[in-house]
Parts: C-alpha cells; structure tokens; sequence
C-alpha cells in the first residue's frame, strides 16, 4: 500500500510539472498571437491594393505576359505546403498535410505530374519519412515569418513557372527539369482563435480575383499610365504580387499555428489538472485505507493481548 501511495505521488509531481511547461507555452501562444494577428492585418492593405494595381495593368494593356498566359494542356503542377517548424499544435500540420494530399491525387487525377515545395520542419518530416521526393524546402521562420522569406520562396516558384525567359533569379533552386505549367499553394487560413482551415490557391497562372484581398464587382478600377510600358510595368509588379501572396499566406498560417498552439496547450493545461485531482483522490484514498488497515491490525493485537492475559 505504501509503495502504491509513493507512485502516485510520483505521478502527481510528474503531472504537475507537465502542467507548468504546458500552461507556460499556453501563455506564450496567446502573447504571440496578438502580433501575428496585428501583422496579417497590416499586410491585408498593401496586398489588396497591389491587386488593384495588377488588375488594372492585366486589364487595361493588353500584354501577353508569361505569368497570365494559361499554357496549353499543362502537365506539370508544383504545389507549396506550408506547415509548421513545431508540433504541440494539436491537428493543425496533420489538417494541412491531408488538404495537401487530396490536391496531389485531384492534381495526379487531371493527368499532372506534381513537384513538391515545402515550407516548415513538419512537412519536411512527413515526407522524408515516406520517402517522398520535394524539390526544395524551407524552415525556421513558420511561427514568425518575414517578407524576405516569402521573396525567397517565391523568387524560386516564378522561376521554375517561367524557366523559359532565361532569367533565373541568383537565389533560386529551379532548374530546367522543374519546370511546371501552374503553381498551387496549401495553407491554413486563420478565421478566429477556435477556427482554421486548410484553404488551397492558385497562384499561377495569375488569377486576379482571388481571395479576400480581390476588388469587389462594383469596384472601379483605377485608371493608369504605363511608363516605360506595360511589359516592363508587369515584370516589376507580378514577381511583388505573387511574394505579396505568399508573405500573406504565410502569415495566415502563422496566426493559425499559434492558434492551434494555444488551444493544444490549453486542453492540455486542463487535462493535466483533471489527472492530478484523479491521482489525488486516490492517493487520499488509499492512505486512508492503509490507516485504516494499520488501526485495525492495532486494535486486533490490543484484543488479543487483552485476551490472553485474561486467561492467565
């Protein structure tokens, strides 16, 4: 009985510590959301009216640019999962990864072959374990992602997208044999602290009308003069547009892991305060009735000694 006792003491002592550390990084998640938040809706107005100004452009002038132009009977897709550098976020990769899988089959399903690019420690995990090929991928910054960042990823994408302008960007790992016809990206939209959702774009070939940030039907689209011409306008704003799409991917994403973090941690919080009430109760319970055990193993021993001196 005593050893039953000392284990479950262990046990409480054990439970309670977990309950430190997973209310400390419960904490932390909250404290870091609230930025993450902030820096999503700050990114939302330059994101909408880069739209704008891309729509205008790709509506009023008229250019044939390699990025707008739909390609005949696409073979090749690339699609980028953006996932998470941690775990502790309950199902938020594992959602992101499943949505992941089911674009490949409907992809691989449409007769295209598909190349993997792959942001956070979690997808890169979940690939290398099955062996898997990607091309590329990118981690360390899941959690609090940064414009250059979103400039790497996506210098990278547009040019295998556009490996025959011969214009390979010096940071960029494409190479002529990933080259791809269309570019989809997997993410987690953030919708409020108890809802993400896995949401998958199309980047490319660029679709204007996407998303949260596209121009209403009613709204009027300003008017501009294209200097020195519209070409050399596009080739400046579409590579900003698609990095501007990406950085706001990524940092829905980050909204949502922390997100997913803190309500991960918090169940855990309460679980672990659920535990040790129950090992407590027992440990109570089973102290009293070794108490017990010992009075009566008293009491027998006093009456028997009582006896036995009675008959003498």
């Amino acid at each position: 009985m005593a050893a039953s006792v000392r284990e479950l003491r262990a046990k409480i002592r054990s439970t309670q510590a977990t309950k430190k550390i997973t209310r400390a990084m419960e904490l932390i998640a909250a404290s870091r959301i609230i930025k993450a938040q902030q820096r999503a809706a700050a990114a939302a107005p330059y994101a909408r009216e880069l739209t704008r100004a891309v729509s205008a452009v790709a509506t009023f002038s008229n250019v044939d640019h390699p990025l707008t132009r739909e390609k005949e009977n696409p073979t090749k897709a690339a699609v980028l999962v953006v996932s998470s550098d941690r775990g502790l976020a309950g199902s938020y990769s594992s959602a992101v990864l499943k949505e992941a899988e089911r674009l490949v089959e409907k992809l691989r399903g449409e007769g295209k072959d598909v190349d993997l690019y792959l942001s956070g420690r979690k997808a890169e995990a979940y690939y290398n374990f099955r062996q898997r090929p990607f091309i590329t991928s990118w981690t360390g910054f899941s959690d609090k992602p940064e414009y250059s960042d979103a400039r790497e990823i996506g210098n990278t994408l547009v040019d295998a997208f556009n490996l025959d302008a011969d214009d390979l960007s010096e940071d960029s790992d494409a190479s002529p044999e990933h080259a791809v016809d269309e570019l989809h990206v997997v993410f987690t939209r953030f919708r409020s602290m108890l809802t993400q959702e896995p949401d998958v774009i199309r980047l490319l070939p660029l679709e204007v009308v996407e998303g949260t940030e596209a121009p209403a039907d009613d709204d009027v689209l300003p008017l501009y003069e294209f200097e020195p011409s519209a070409t050399d306008v596009l080739d400046a704003l579409l590579p900003k547009y698609v990095h501007s799409r990406i950085y706001y991917c990524l940092l829905q994403a980050s909204a949502s892991e922390l997100a997913a973090r803190q309500k991960a941690m918090k169940s855990a919080t309460d679980n672990a305060e659920e535990l040790i009430q129950k090992y407590t109760r027992t440990a109570n319970q089973a102290r009293q009735a070794g108490i017990t055990q010992e009075i009566s193993e008293i009491v027998g021993g006093a009456n028997a000694l009582a006896e036995a001196t009675a008959g003498e």
